[in-house]
């Protein structure tokens, strides 16, 4: 999982300096992890994320931004609560879900809002239907 600094948010997910209106930088769609070190529930999403790195890779993008070196960051999206994760789509905006959701939750937030399908099965083959085939 890879942290971003002011800079590398720039260049990566949305550049405010140049863009008034949302416009997404980055080539897949991709979750932000406002966190801090001393959060408890933030630990709590931290292994959840980083599953998430192994299952998604190459479907979407995982960052953490820390909101205590990075206040600016934190400021422009009005962090008040964290952990706050923000799910940036391609073609549409980003939308903020605040506190520890559980891993079930995060996953509906891929599909839903990132229109990500990969990773919403557990299932080791989930192309398989369980059951009779169309012949009978």
């Amino acid at each position: 999982m890879e942290s971003l600094t002011k800079d590398t948010f720039l260049r990566k997910v949305f550049n405010y300096k140049q863009n008034k209106e949302w416009k997404f930088e980055g080539k897949l769609p991709c979750i932000i992890d406002f966190y801090a070190d001393w959060c408890g529930p933030c630990k709590m999403v931290e292994p959840i994320l980083e599953e998430f790195v192994q299952e998604y890779r190459g479907e979407l993008n995982i960052y953490r931004v820390d909101t205590q070196a990075q206040q600016e960051l934190a400021s422009i999206f009005g962090i008040r609560s964290i952990p706050s994760i923000l799910f940036v789509p391609l073609n549409s905006k980003p939308q903020m879900l605040v506190g520890a959701l559980p891993k079930n939750a995060l996953k509906k937030a891929v599909k839903d809002i990132l229109k990500v399908e990969r990773g919403s099965s557990d299932s080791q083959f989930p192309n398989i239907t369980e059951g009779k085939d169309e012949e009978g």
